[in-house]
């Protein structure tokens, strides 16, 4: 079954090449410059995913993905130059399910486009949705096969390590100390330096290809403990 992709941006050279990386994927590509175009098409292909550049020279990516939103739901990743915070909180709370900065490495896109194409088939099959897979920022992990994936990198994680990581994706945004971690995953009373969860977390970066040095996913809140953003 084939897989169609809709690529809305208006500079033909960035189309170009993310529909010959889409294309060596065997995706069916459909390219369009102005959202107008790319409204006209979501009514006439049975789109599976989108990528929406946020600047069109007639509407916005936005506003785009509003009118998506209203009749679909398929995966929706933004493309753009703007890299404030609030241009990425205004993507994802109209319904985009990823964000990407221009310039970007077109690996990392095809994995963040795999990773969404896999939490929709997921989502379809089983109708569990979110409360099974979470997906954010070429992230993917998977309660119900206990598999993680990392764009598109697939994670060997201990099953200690992978209740670390889902208990921080389940919270992202809060900061879990590190007794609370231990008292949940390893349902045992946590004693003062006890440095287990500190050793996990460690390799738990390792293995994620994370720095030691402002890691972009387990990040260290001193003094209280572990976040994911």
């Amino acid at each position: 079954m084939e897989t169609h992709i809709l690529v809305v941006d208006d500079e033909p050279e960035i189309a170009d090449l993310v529909e010959v990386y889409l294309q060596s994927e065997g995706y069916q590509v459909h390219k369009c410059g102005t959202g107008t175009a790319a409204l006209a098409v979501v009514e006439q292909v049975p789109i599976d995913l989108a990528i929406l550049d946020v600047m069109l020279p007639d509407i916005s990516g936005f506003t785009l993905c509003t009118e998506i939103r209203k009749e679909h739901h398929f995966p929706v990743l933004m493309l753009t130059a703007k890299t404030e915070d609030t241009d990425k909180i205004a993507g994802l709370t109209i319904g985009a399910d990823d964000y990407l900065t221009k310039p970007f490495n077109p690996l990392e896109l095809m994995a963040r486009v795999k990773a969404q194409l896999r939490r929709y088939t997921r989502y379809n099959e089983t109708g569990k949705g979110d409360r099974e897979v979470i997906d954010f920022n070429g992230l993917t992990i998977d309660r119900g096969t206990h598999e993680c994936w990392l764009y598109d990198k697939k994670l060997a994680l201990t099953p200690i390590e992978f209740d670390i990581l889902w208990m921080l994706c389940e919270n992202r945004g809060q900061v879990i100390s590190a007794e609370r971690l231990f008292e949940t995953v390893w349902k045992e009373k946590y004693l003062d330096r006890n440095n287990t969860v500190m050793v996990h977390i460690r390799r738990l970066r390792e293995k994620m290809g994370e720095p030691s040095r402002n890691p972009r996913f387990i990040k260290t809140v001193w003094g209280v403990g572990y976040k994911i953003d």
